[in-house]
């Protein structure tokens, strides 16, 4: 019987590839369109900066021109103009490439965290087929190249360690720390990876290579930094972004948004990072003086992370809409393609977040280091967003690790329900000479779904499912729920 049924299952895998390839293809074809359609659209905010130190790279300028943005993202733009000439077409195929690699990245992680190939499979397609998350690798802002670096970390922690393997995680990790300050605080965590289960419990040679490979990255920047302020820093706006998550007023980014018009003022207060960080460090004690610690975060929690788990993506802030909402309106798609953009975002976004969600709620699996330093890196995010400034794109390192566990919960969902195992059924009785089967009940006799209902990492067990659901409700309640508490556009 097994002989017979390889061909149908052969033919089913084909066609899901060739299914994936079209909505792939599909989806990018959508994105492409929409900014370069009508005209490029507009680069917005921190785009346009990264541009300008891009060129001045290329024209001879300095290589970490500001103490406010890390230097990789436009020594990365200037090398690829300087190998293609500078056509913003250029970089974005080169970022869509690391799009598709940190989908590749994914999807041989979570094999190795012990997802099945379906469950890995599916969590790099929710990734790839998201067009909000695919439209990252069109703009300038440094989030897929550090996105990539923070999945190739994982991905090298999570295979045999060996000195070559830790030296190049270190270096990844610098690498990190030049795209993107996030690391800044969490890196050292990334130790844990080294610690010997054996006794004496001490770090082991690969962890000494992961500490060389770091230092080789980050050194220059250190020591440019301790030269030109006397700090041995690669970018600081840790305080800037403090003040202004301390006085944001929506729950949505681009309304109204302090960002740009407070950075004029922050730089203008001191003529070096200590300096300003001194200035706005004291505004920041006045400002919880005044309202007391409570009523701060009471604030804090009741509008950060709407603004990191909204719906209203950097993709829709572009497209097209009512600025009072926090549309941009940079892209100049037609009526046809936003709503299409919007409905496929809405789409992949509630579905990212309830599958993730139900797939954290419903984990079995003891977590081993790699899971522990997941779960590290989810309470840092969520830590730190809690006071900063946040904008919905400071969600993206987490989407893969999302698309991972709701792979996982998508597919152990497939295995149990009643039309998955009938089909499967009557796949075996067409290709068998045995008398056909009645479909299987969802829960066999003997088995009580109170008890225990596994697929691979995931327990369908009531607890976790109520457990899924809470969360899921959660994070959904905090993706769509923003614009109407603030009463947008009703003002």
């Amino acid at each position: 019987m097994k002989t017979a049924i390889v061909p149908a299952r052969a033919r089913r895998q084909r066609a899901l590839v060739v299914l994936f390839v079209v909505l792939f293809a599909a989806s990018q074809a959508l994105l492409w369109f929409a900014y370069y359609g009508h005209g490029a659209k507009a680069l917005i905010g921190d785009e346009a900066n990264y541009q300008a130190s891009a060129l001045a790279i290329l024209g001879g300028g300095a290589w970490m021109p500001s103490t406010i943005w890390p230097p990789l993202q436009p020594l990365l733009l200037a090398a690829i103009y300087a190998i293609f000439g500078v056509h913003l077409l250029a970089a974005q195929i080169a970022q869509t490439l690391l799009f598709v690699a940190s989908a590749a990245l994914l999807r041989d992680l979570w094999r190795r965290l012990g997802g099945s190939v379906a469950a890995a499979n599916t969590a790099a397609a929710l990734f790839l087929l998201n067009p909000a998350t695919a439209a990252y690798a069109h703009w300038l802002w440094p989030e897929i190249p550090h996105l990539f670096l923070i999945l190739a970390v994982f991905w090298l922690l999570a295979r045999p360690l060996s000195r070559l393997g830790s030296f190049m995680a270190g270096a990844c990790v610098g690498l990190g720390l030049l795209a993107k300050s996030l690391l800044a605080a969490f890196w050292p965590l990334f130790l844990i990876a080294f610690v010997r289960r054996e006794k004496p419990r001490v770090l082991s040679g690969p962890a000494a290579m992961f500490l060389c490979g770091l230092a080789l990255i980050t050194a220059p920047a250190l020591m440019h930094g301790w030269r030109t302020v006397g700090k041995p820093m690669i970018a600081d706006s840790s305080v800037y972004n403090l003040w202004v998550g301390l006085t944001d007023r929506w729950r949505s980014d681009y309304v109204a948004d302090m960002g740009g018009v407070t950075l004029p003022a922050f730089l203008a207060s001191g003529a070096t990072p200590q300096q300003r960080n001194a200035v706005y460090l004291e505004k920041v004690r006045a400002l919880v003086a005044a309202r007391g610690i409570v009523d701060v975060l009471a604030n804090q929690f009741g509008r950060q992370y709407f603004r990191l788990f909204s719906a209203k993506t950097p993709l829709l802030s572009q497209l097209p809409g009512p600025v009072c909402a926090g549309h941009l309106s940079v892209y100049t798609s037609g009526p046809w393609l936003t709503r299409a953009l919007i409905t496929l975002n809405d789409l992949f976004h509630a579905l990212t977040l309830a599958a993730g969600a139900f797939g954290i709620a419903c984990w079995r699996r003891r977590p081993d280091r790699i899971l522990a330093l997941i779960a590290l890196f989810f309470a840092y995010q969520l830590a730190l967003l809690l006071l900063i400034h946040v904008k919905a794109r400071f969600l993206l390192p987490l989407i893969p690790f999302l698309c991972g566990f709701g792979g996982s919960f998508l597919v152990a969902l497939r295995d149990v329900l009643p039309l998955s195992r009938w089909a499967r059924v009557r796949v075996e009785d067409q290709r068998s000479s045995f008398p056909r089967a009645s479909p299987q009940p969802l829960f066999p006799t003997g088995t009580s779904f109170g008890r225990r209902r596994e697929s691979g990492n995931i327990g369908l067990t009531p607890i976790r499912l109520a457990a899924g659901v809470l969360l899921a409700m959660l994070l959904l309640f905090l993706a769509f729920a923003g614009p109407a508490l603030d009463h947008l556009c009703a003002r």
